[in-house]
C-alpha cells in the first residue's frame, strides 16, 4: 500500500484521485498528513499549518471544521482546487495570494501579487496614528502613503470614522485593491484612494492633520536575498528602498513638512535597525518630539513626530 500511495503521489502535485489499486479514500486526514508531509520535506516553516489553511480554504470551513471532518472523503473537485494550491505554494507563493486574503488589525483585506501583503507588525504604525492624535479624535485629514492593499488607512478609517482619509500609491493596481477593500470594509464614503508618486495627490488639498507611510525601505542589495515567497512573489515596487533602504523615508520627510499643518503628525514604518538614523535625520530636519514605537517582538518599528 505504501509503495502505491508514494507511486500515486509522486505523480501529481498534490493528493489525485485514488487509483483503481487504492480502496482507501483521500479523506480530510489522509490529504493533511500527505501535504503536511510533503510541504516539510519541502523546507516549508509551517507545513502542518499551510496544509490546514489551504485545505479549509478550498472546503470553505475553518480549522476547527477539519478536526471535526477529519474522515470526510474529498470530491474530486475538491482534490483538484487542493492540488492547485500545493503546486503554486511548492513554488514559494504566500499563503495569502493562494487565499486571496490576510487578516490585519482585526479586519480581512483582499490582497494579491498586486500589493505587499500586511504584515501583523505594522499593526504598530496604526496604534501609533491613533495614539499621537488621540486629541484630536474627532475630526481631522490622515493621508496614508504607499496605501498598497489599503490596510493601514482603512484599519484607521474604521477607528476614526469622522476622518477624511486619502490613500496614495504609484501603482494603479494597488489603488484598485485598496479601493474594493474599502467598498468591502464599509468605510468608502470616508475613505478613498488616488494614483501618484507619495503626496504628489494631496498638495492642493489643504494642511493635513496625519501623514502615515510604510514606504518600501529594505537596501537594494539585500532584497534578492529575502526569502523566496518575499523576494519571488511580492512587488519589488514596495520592497526596494534604495541603496540604503531611507530613498522614501528622507523624501517624506521634507515633503510632508510642507503638507501637515500646525503639529501635523508624520508616522512612518522602518526596518529594526534603521531608528537611530531615520531619528536623527527628521531631528535635523526641525522635526519635534520625535519618538521610536517598537512592534511587539520588541523591535523598532514606527518612527513619529510633530511637523517642524
Amino acid at each position: 500500500m505504501v509503495r502505491v500511495l508514494a507511486l500515486a503521489m509522486t505523480s501529481s502535485p498534490s493528493p489525485a484521485s485514488p487509483s483503481p489499486a487504492i480502496s482507501e479514500p483521500w479523506t480530510v486526514r489522509r490529504v493533511l498528513t500527505w501535504v503536511t508531509e510533503d510541504f516539510a520535506n519541502r523546507g516549508l516553516e509551517t507545513p502542518r499549518l499551510e496544509a490546514e489553511l489551504l485545505l479549509s480554504h478550498v472546503l470553505g470551513c475553518n480549522r476547527i471544521q477539519l478536526i471535526i471532518d477529519r474522515d470526510r472523503p474529498l470530491e474530486n473537485q475538491e482534490l483538484s482546487a487542493y492540488r492547485a494550491l500545493v503546486s503554486r505554494r511548492r513554488n514559494h507563493e504566500p499563503i495569502a495570494y493562494l487565499r486571496g486574503e490576510r487578516e490585519f488589525y482585526g479586519h480581512v483585506f483582499e490582497v494579491d501579487a498586486r500589493v505587499l501583503i500586511p504584515r501583523p507588525d505594522t499593526e504598530t504604525l496604526v496604534e501609533v496614528a491613533l495614539d499621537r492624535t488621540r486629541d484630536r479624535h474627532m475630526f481631522g485629514r490622515m493621508v496614508d502613503v504607499c496605501t498598497g492593499s489599503g490596510n493601514v488607512a482603512i484599519s484607521f478609517a474604521k477607528e476614526r470614522s469622522t476622518w477624511q482619509v486619502l490613500g496614495t500609491d504609484v501603482s494603479p493596481e494597488a489603488i484598485r485593491v485598496a479601493s474594493r477593500n474599502a467598498v468591502r470594509l464599509g468605510v468608502a464614503w470616508n475613505t478613498a484612494f488616488s494614483t501618484g508618486d507619495l503626496l504628489a495627490p494631496v498638495r492642493q488639498m489643504g494642511p493635513l492633520d496625519l501623514v502615515t507611510a510604510n514606504p518600501p525601505y529594505i537596501p537594494s542589495a539585500e532584497v534578492d536575498q529575502l526569502p523566496a515567497d518575499i523576494r519571488n512573489h511580492e512587488p519589488r515596487l514596495a520592497l526596494d528602498g534604495g541603496a540604503d533602504g531611507l530613498d522614501l523615508v528622507r523624501r517624506l520627510i521634507a515633503e510632508a513638512a510642507a503638507c501637515l499643518g500646525a503639529d501635523g503628525v508624520l508616522a512612518m514604518e522602518i526596518a529594526c535597525d534603521q531608528g537611530p538614523r531615520v531619528v536623527e535625520q527628521m531631528q535635523h530636519a526641525g522635526w519635534t518630539d520625535v519618538r521610536v514605537a517598537q512592534d511587539l517582538g520588541k523591535r523598532d518599528r514606527v518612527v513619529s513626530g510633530i511637523r517642524p
